[in-house]
Parts: structure tokens; sequence; C-alpha cells
């Protein structure tokens, strides 16, 4: 096959190496060799397993030529964001408060995607702790836009996003616990899915926020994003959260969107969304329409605490869930300490960023005596009330469609001064989250600069299926230019 290797898509990957008209060796060092071209520019990884990966690969050659069966991302090359073990790799989470630990085990995620014979290329950049929205969080690196580097590449999830819009993957994992997959899947001009809460089994993953955290896939389509979960997707017992679901099947779409019934809420479309944003989004509407959906206004009135809600809730977990990280256990310790208080404080302090000491002292202040009822209490009674506003709403229409982002992706320290205007960066993705939903951001069109933009469509728990075959009939409609 003369083509080049890293335009094919995932399923087209692993059909080409079920069929032995490519080999999996050949899909990895098509990969590295242009990792190694561009990744001086992008900075995507914080480890590249080039060794790791040609051996992979080269033993699921041989698995072909046994003639044993292969799994379902045969030989398709993986990234995976950096708080999700790897055994044997190091796992930062892009902090230097894990600066050297090593996995001791892998998560079921990519115990999942081993079984299915995928390839993993390395371990990519992110905020720290998944704290943030434009990777600038991260301890080691920041990663670029591939369509710009002057531009952020969305965040949590940067890394991911940008490794797979840039040709470096077929495929990466991310964790999306406020928008940190859609948003910058939208800002690369990629695929990203955030499935229902508890499809994807959370073993493995570091927790940012335990009852919000879900891992999901960046892809160029949507049919390697379907591939992805179905392999991803399914009961784990190893995960108390996880879902007593089978993985979502990945059915052939329909032809047309007949008889679909798409809400547009009114709540998304307001002042403070860029004009560019809200006509790609309006025009990927109108195409919805013409493949035979029909459309109309809805309201999902408690969207408007989205953000004051979740800004309580997620740092109040994150401050438990990072109170392991304390010099004792593993990773980072401060050695220059002369008591067991100063190695807490010593190691916290030189050990995190600013932006995780900031969550950290939100939730611990929160969650203490006599604010616990009036703040952290309080926040998941509106996240009730959000959840019944979808319930209510996916009563009268079978998907939601709506802007993944408010703006199209921004410049580099465009916003580090000022962690509001940052945190809006996600007041759209993070209902979804609050809420349990399946969504999904597609790319709907370019800006005027040449900038990619993303539309979310929302159905409710465990509509995953139908979302996607949604996604799929919209994609065949219009497709998205690929980043050459």
């Amino acid at each position: 096959m003369s083509q080049d290797l890293t335009t094919l898509s995932a399923a087209r990957v692993a059909d080409a190496v079920k069929k032995g008209e490519i080999s999996a060796e050949a899909a990895a060092k098509a990969a590295f060799d242009r990792i190694e071209r561009l990744e001086p520019t992008v900075r995507a990884f914080l480890a590249v397993t080039k060794d790791a990966a040609l051996a992979q690969a080269r033993a699921v050659d041989e698995k072909r030529k046994a003639g044993k069966p292969l799994g379902a991302l045969a030989g398709v090359p993986v990234a995976l964001k950096d708080n999700l073990q790897l055994a044997g790799v190091e796992t930062t989470c892009a902090s230097k408060i894990l600066k050297g630990h090593i996995a001791a085990y892998d998560s079921t995620a990519v115990a999942r995607l081993k079984a299915a014979d995928a390839v993993f290329v390395g371990k990519t950049n992110l905020d720290e702790f998944a704290m943030g929205s434009s990777t600038e969080n991260s301890a080691f690196q920041k990663t670029t836009n591939p369509w710009d580097s002057s531009r952020v590449p969305g965040g949590s999830s940067g890394g991911s996003a940008a490794a797979v819009a840039a040709r470096f993957c077929a495929v990466a994992l991310g964790s999306d616990t406020g928008g940190s997959i859609r948003q910058p899947a939208a800002f690369c001009g990629v695929v990203g899915l955030k499935p229902t809460y508890g499809t994807v089994s959370r073993y493995g993953l570091v927790a940012f926020a335990s009852s919000l955290d879900q891992i999901g896939p960046f892809t160029r389509t949507v049919e390697d994003a379907a591939l992805t979960l179905s392999v991803i997707g399914g009961h784990d017992p190893l995960d108390t959260t996880s879902a007593a679901r089978p993985a979502p099947d990945v059915a052939a779409p329909p032809k047309d969107l007949k008889g679909l019934r798409i809400g547009l809420p009114l709540e998304y479309f307001i002042a403070g969304l860029d004009p560019e944003v809200e006509r790609a989004v309006r025009a990927a509407v109108e195409m919805l329409e013409s493949l035979g959906a029909t459309v109309k206004d809805i309201s999902l009135p408690h969207t408007k605490y989205a953000i004051a809600s979740y800004y309580i809730v997620a740092p109040c977990e994150a401050s438990s869930n990072l109170a392991r990280f304390d010099g004792i256990r593993y990773g980072f310790v401060d050695r220059s300490a002369s008591s067991l208080e100063e190695v807490y404080e010593f190691t916290r302090g030189s050990g995190f960023g600013a932006e995780v000491k900031r969550r950290i002292m939100l939730g611990t202040y929160a969650l203490s005596s006599g604010y616990y009822d009036a703040y952290y209490a309080k926040a998941q009674r509106v996240r009730t009330l959000m959840a019944r506003d979808f319930q209510k709403a996916f009563a009268e229409v079978d998907l939601i469609a709506c802007p993944t982002t408010p703006t199209p992706p921004f410049r580099f320290g465009e916003k580090t001064d000022d962690p509001v205007a940052m945190y809006l960066s996600d007041v759209f993705t993070i209902p979804s989250n609050m809420a349990g939903n399946v969504s999904l951001s597609i790319p709907c069109g370019l800006s005027a600069k040449g900038l990619p933009l993303g539309v979310q469509l929302v159905a409710d728990q465990f509509g995953d299926a139908r979302l996607l075959a949604a996604a799929r009939v919209f994609e065949a409609a219009r497709p998205f230019p690929a980043l050459q």
C-alpha cells in the first residue's frame, strides 16, 4: 500500500492488518516517523514508547502469520493520556509530585486495548492532574495546537487531541471531568467522545473528581470513536461505579436521520458565544435537518448554575482524592523536611502546581466544618436539578445539539491570568458531566483564520449508540478536512 499510513482511520488500519495488506510494524513505523518530524513543534507526548510499541506491533504480525484471530484494533497506533496506568511506563499526570512513578499495572481501558491488539505509541501531555482547559498547566511542557502553534490545543487532554490531529496515532484516550475530551477535540478538529458515566471503567485512571471523571476516545472519525468504545466499554467488577451493562454496539448507521428529534437549548446560544462558532453550529443543525431530523427549541434552565456548582463539586472531590499525594507512599518527597508535618507541607507545596493548589484549597474550604451544607451539599442539589432538566428535555427530543466551546482556539497566555475566563471555556460541556450524559464533539467548520470549530451532540444516559449513529450520518454528509 503506497498511501501514507498515518492518514488511515483506525478501522481501516485494523482491517488492512487483518487482511495482510499492511503490517502492524509498518503502521507503527509510519506513526513514529511522523512523530519524529513534528513532535518538536507539537510537543504532544510526555513519553514516547517506540521500542515497546514496535515489539507489540511485531507480536501482532506474528499472531496473524500464525493464523490466530486478531482483535478489533489490530495494529492501530494508540496514545494514552498520562493519567492512565500503563504497566512499566511512567505515569506522572504532568505533575512534579509523580515524576518517576512507574505504573505497576494496566488500567482496565488499557488492558482492553491490549487485548484488542492495539499498539501504544506513548503517553500524552495534559494539564496537571487534568485540571485545566488549555494544557498550559503541565509541569513539564506546553502542547501546541497542530492547526496553529501559537494557540492552545484545549485541555485538559490537549496532548491526546493534538496527537490525533497531528496524525501521530489513529486513536488516543483522554479523560473528561468537565469537558476535557470534547473541548480539546473542538479546538483540534477531531472527534471527542465522553461516554455515559459508568460506561468505561475508571479503574487505573488517576482520579480528579470521582463522580465526574469518564475515559473516552479521540479519533478522526466517528466510526473509530464507536469502535474504540466497543473495545474499552462494558462492566468492570474492579470499578464500583462501572455500569452493569455491555459495551455499546458498533452498528451500521442509518441512511438518514428521519424521525430523529433534535433540541436546541436556548441557554447555550447566549451573549459571549463567538459569532463564528454560532454560525458554524447553526449550519450543522441545518445539515441535520436536511438529513431528515426535526429541530425544536428547548430549555435547560439550570444551565446558568453549571460553572458555579461544578467548581464546588469538582474541587471538593479533588481535595479528597489528592490527599494521597503526601510524600509518604509514592512519588516525589521533599527531603529538606525535618518533621512529618514538614514532609506533607514541603512535598505538596513544591510538588503541586498553582492550579492544583487552587482547587485543593477551594475544595478543602467547601468541605470544612460549617461550610459543607452551605456549599458542597447545595451544589449537589443543583446538580440534581440540572439532571432533571436533561430528563425533561429527553422526554421531548432524542438528541441535543449545541456549541462545544464558546470561542475558537485561543492564544497561549490569553486566559492564564483570569481563572474565571479560563473556566468559562467549559461552560457548554460541564452540564453533561454533572448529569452523567453521553456527549460528543464533532468538527463542523473552520473560522475565518482557519481554526477548527466543533458542534456538540448530547444524548440521554446510555444513549451512546444512538448518538454515535446520528453523528456518523452527519459526518458522512459533511466530511471535515484533515490536517495535512
